[in-house]
């Protein structure tokens, strides 16, 4: 496993606990579509929930969510409609978060924001 590898699994994991938290129920992690792959799958207030994790080590290059380009963006809508085909939920109301992670010396989290919405669909 690469160190870039390593770290989104690390947020990934830190994401998970934290949305948990709050409240989400994970149903998924990882799902993958020949479209697409979403991080995490979940539920909140009846919704369906895909949730993409940006984990950073540093604010050099800008904030984690500033990462999410159009292309995957548009990978993360196709990947959500094809989970509520395969699992029958297009009649359910969905959306797309994002969790930005921010990790300092010693992987200290120096910053966790969930940001509902956070793709247009």
């Amino acid at each position: 496993m690469t160190q870039r590898q390593r770290l989104g699994r690390r947020g990934e994991a830190l994401a998970r606990r934290h949305l948990e938290s709050r409240g989400y129920v994970v149903l998924e992690a990882n799902y993958r579509t020949r479209r697409g792959e979403i991080d995490l799958v979940a539920e909140k207030d009846g919704g369906v929930v895909f949730v993409e994790v940006r984990t950073k080590t540093s604010g050099h290059f800008g904030p984690p969510e500033e990462s999410v380009t159009p292309e995957k963006r548009e990978h993360l809508v196709a990947a959500a409609q094809q989970y509520l085909q395969d699992n029958d939920a297009t009649d359910r109301e969905w959306r797309i978060d994002l969790v930005a992670v921010e990790l300092g010396p010693g992987g200290r989290v120096v910053r966790l924001d969930i940001l509902e919405n956070a793709v247009e669909i």
